[in-house]
């Protein structure tokens, strides 16, 4: 499923810059167009996951240099069936994490350098297992790539709204408007439909990894909490691949439009209660 995913990603990109070149160039700006959607798609494909794990100034880490982390993880992969990952630690306060890369053989996991002083060993544990599920369950790859097309996506359509290239042929200004709406709610609309369901299926899995509900509630909510205090400068773009969205909104109307499913729904789901002590507010 995921596999078909990522086809109907690029496919869909291709199509749109074609298009796009196609309106603002004619045949030739068609043919440019093709030409870039098969870089990106290259670069989307192989180089997704070094691109977010950049984008954070992700450092790798050694055993020696993280030994908590490594223990935990080498535990999980082995529950899991699958191979180690690359171990990464972003150096920021605030408490999050992200898996990422084109299959479990290629995985990387990063965690901020916040989460390791939040998190007691069974929380980080359920962390880590909530991040090597995505690997399992082999969404890391859609999830990576939506993060470098929805990057393309808004790059070009600011690119169309100032340089103007369809100025000769009529309606250039229509146009470049279009473009510039359009970048970024194709850039949500890519997030939704890779995140909130696969959110809840990481929850599960990871769970079922560690047997305790109990530890990634409680990860969850301390996440969450701190993360408000702390939040984490993140781009709207690769937003959809931490554990909690940053600067995550709650149940308004913007909510539809996040990244995430409400932090108290996921826990909900995992111990049958909003809160780990029972009196969680509402988010």
């Amino acid at each position: 499923m995921n596999i078909f995913k990522t086809t109907l990603l690029l496919t869909l990109l291709t199509l749109l810059l074609v298009l796009a070149g196609m309106y603002f160039g004619g045949e030739d700006g068609a043919l440019l167009a093709f030409g870039i959607a098969a870089v990106i798609n290259f670069i989307s494909y192989f180089y997704s996951d070094k691109i977010a794990l950049r984008m954070y100034n992700a450092q790798p880490v050694t055993r020696e240099e993280l030994p908590r982390v490594y223990a935990v993880v080498e535990r999980m992969t082995g529950r899991a069936g699958i191979p180690m990952p690359k171990i990464y630690v972003i150096p920021t306060e605030s408490p999050n994490a992200f898996a990422t890369g084109r299959n479990p053989k290629h995985a990387s996991v990063a965690v901020t350098h916040g989460i390791l002083g939040l998190l007691n060993d069974e929380e980080l544990e359920g962390v880590l297992a909530h991040e090597l599920s995505h690997v399992r369950n082999r969404d890391i790859l859609t999830s990576s790539i939506a993060a470098t097309l929805a990057g393309a996506i808004t790059i070009l359509g600011r690119m169309a709204f100032w340089f103007g290239g369809g100025r000769r042929r009529g309606g250039g200004l229509i146009g470049m408007l279009v473009m510039l709406i359009l970048a970024p709610l194709a850039a949500t609309l890519i997030q939704l439909w890779v995140s909130r369901t696969r959110e809840y299926e990481a929850d599960a899995s990871g769970a079922h990894l560690t047997g305790n509900p109990y530890a990634l509630a409680s990860a969850l909510e301390k996440i969450s909490a701190a993360s408000r205090q702390v939040p984490l400068l993140a781009s709207p773009n690769s937003a959809h691949l931490f554990i909690i969205a940053p600067l995550l909104s709650g149940e308004s109307f913007a909510s539809l439009f996040s990244t995430h499913p409400p932090v108290q729904k996921r826990i909900e789901r995992l111990i049958g209660r909003q809160s780990v002590l029972g009196t969680g507010s509402r988010e």
